[in-house]
This record gives structure tokens, sequence and C-alpha cells, in this order.
């Protein structure tokens, strides 16, 4: 039951909950952590998980006179640049080729923003170099989820501002995303030390410190140039299968049939021909203008392309991802 740890008052006792399955926030609340405060307001009229749901993947939701809501955006959803679900092998560190591979395997996209899938359990958002895209409009949004998505919503999404009920409908639906205890490489031992604790048996900061270690609080993001010389490219040997992963899960998704992009992308060699052709250029079509330096909103045209930070494409997969062009254009 959400949230049951943290707002149950029934008096009777609840079904024994798996460890596995116990929610990391709940506990961490349990043992007297208080860095997480958002939780959302469901005694607002219309808040629903429901209706955070569909806002997030539609951009619509039942307004709270029972008819449609008016559309979030015109050109993006949530999901266009973020995924719901896991998208990292190890949740305390960050690694590009891990989640890459991590998310070839799941058969998911290899998006610029990072998943949701536990954005509720981070207290810092729009971390690192995001100040030099959006200034001050990042300092309300780094400690305050509220703050983030709204900011999301106008600048990231080019929409509306959300209302309130909005707002809180999509953190209710945020919070069925939350982690449990199976997402935390845990030993058998720190299970039992954290388990301890939870039994008033074991130190309750020790356990604490413990479970916030296995997971990142904050998404660290670096905004990196391309390389001086394009002609020549990044330092690195070009793998093109790698390659093929980061055009396949990432620049197709967003182009593929014009999804989110009026510039297509696809599989032809007159494609990659023309990509190459650009890779040295200074233009919207190059691989590393468009990737290090993103494209702003044009007159009557909204959508954009958004940066790629070094930890969600490293100048190695840069360059692969040049080598797989550069073959297929053969």
């Amino acid at each position: 039951m959400l949230f049951s740890l943290l707002i149950n008052t029934n008096t009777e006792k609840e079904p024994i909950e798996p460890f596995e399955e116990k929610s990391v926030a709940a506990v961490l609340k349990r043992l007297g952590d208080t860095s997480i405060k958002h939780y959302p307001n469901f005694s607002r009229k219309n808040v629903s998980v429901e209706n955070g749901k569909q806002l997030f993947h539609t951009g619509f939701s039942a307004s709270a006179k029972g008819r449609r809501s008016k559309k979030q955006s015109k050109h993006f959803v949530c999901t266009s640049c973020h995924n719901v679900e896991r998208e990292d092998p190890d949740l305390s560190i960050v690694d590009p080729q891990a989640q890459l591979e991590y998310v070839h395997e799941k058969g998911l996209p290899f998006l610029q923003g990072t998943t949701m899938y536990g954005a509720v359990n981070r207290t810092k958002f729009y971390n690192g170099d995001y100040y030099k895209k959006y200034g001050d409009l990042v300092i309300k949004a780094r400690d305050n989820i509220y703050e983030a998505i709204q900011l999301c919503a106008v600048e990231c999404a080019q929409g509306r501002r959300l209302k309130h009920w909005e707002l809180e409908s999509i953190l209710a639906y945020l919070w069925t995303l939350e982690f449990k205890f199976k997402d935390l490489q845990l030993s058998d031992s720190e299970k039992e030390q954290i388990q301890a604790a939870m039994d008033n048996e074991g130190s309750a900061e020790e356990a604490v410190a413990l479970i916030k270690s296995k997971y990142l609080k904050g998404e660290p993001a670096t905004f990196i140039t391309p390389p001086e010389n394009r002609q020549q490219g990044e330092n690195y040997q070009g793998d093109p299968e790698n390659g093929k992963l980061v055009y396949d899960l990432s620049c197709k998704h967003c182009h593929e049939n014009e999804r989110y992009s009026f510039f297509q992308l696809d599989d032809a060699k007159t494609t990659f021909k023309f990509l190459k052709k650009h890779i040295p250029s200074y233009s919207r079509y190059s691989i590393y203008q468009v990737t290090r330096w993103g494209t702003s909103p044009v007159p009557g045209k909204g959508a954009y392309m958004p940066v790629y930070t070094e930890e969600k494409l490293s100048r190695q997969q840069l360059q692969d991802l040049r080598a797989y062009i550069e073959q297929e254009a053969e």
C-alpha cells in the first residue's frame, strides 16, 4: 500500500512485508531521517495517482470539473526525455556506458534526462551545470521537487505552468516509482544491519548512512564542449557496434518518423552520408554541435534538441556514434 509505513494509523496488525519490498523512504523516516519532505497532498480536489500518470505520459488528465484538461505542452510529454523504469545497474554511481548496456538489455531508450524511477528518493535536482542553461530558475528547483517539476514543464517541455492539483498528482504518480530495498545492492550482512536498526537492536544513524550510500541523492550534470578539431574528433578509437546502440536507442528514438523532431533519421545510406558530411560543421546537423550545444526553439516550433551532459553521453560514446555513422555511410 502506497505510503503505508508513513501514514498508516490503523491499530490492527499489518501483513508482514518482505524486506525486499519495503519502501526505502518509509524505512528512512522510521529510522529518524527527515531529508524527504515532498509527499503529495491528497486533500486537494482532483489529486490522484491516475491523473498524474496521464499527465506524465500524455500531457492530459481529467480536470477538476470532469472534462479533459488543457494539454500541458504542444511539443513534448515527460516521457520524451525521461524513462520511468530503472536505467542503471548500480544506483550509487554514474556510468553512461553501463546505463547504455542496461537500457539496451531492458528494451528502453537512452535518453537525455534522468529516469523518474526513484526521483522522489532524491533531495537535489537540476544540479551541476544546469545553472548555465537556466540561470536563477534552478535556484528554487534544486531543493524543491515541486519547483523542479514546474521548471521542467515550462522550460524543458516548452509548455504551460502546472496547476496545483496537477503538480500534486504528478508527485503522487512519481511516488509509485520509489525505490524499494530490492533496488539497492545490499549484502546479507547489510540487510541484517538495517533490520536490526528497525527492530531497535542496532544503530539507526549507521543504518541510515548505509541505505543512503546505495543511491545518488541528485544526478550530476556536466556540460562539455565538442572536440576542438571536429574533423579529427575525440582522441578515442570509435567502436561502431557501440555507436549503433547510441544511434538506435537515442538518435532514432527521437527522430525516427519525426517522433519529437521535424528532422527525420532512419537507416538509409543517404541519411548516414548526410550525417557524415556535417560532422565537422558548426550546423545543427553536426553530431558534435547538436549533442553538446543542443538547439534552441525557433519561431513557430517550440520543440528543440536538449543538451547531452557528459554523464548521459560520454566522449567515448560520441566517438562510437561517429564511427557507426561513418561505417554505414560507406
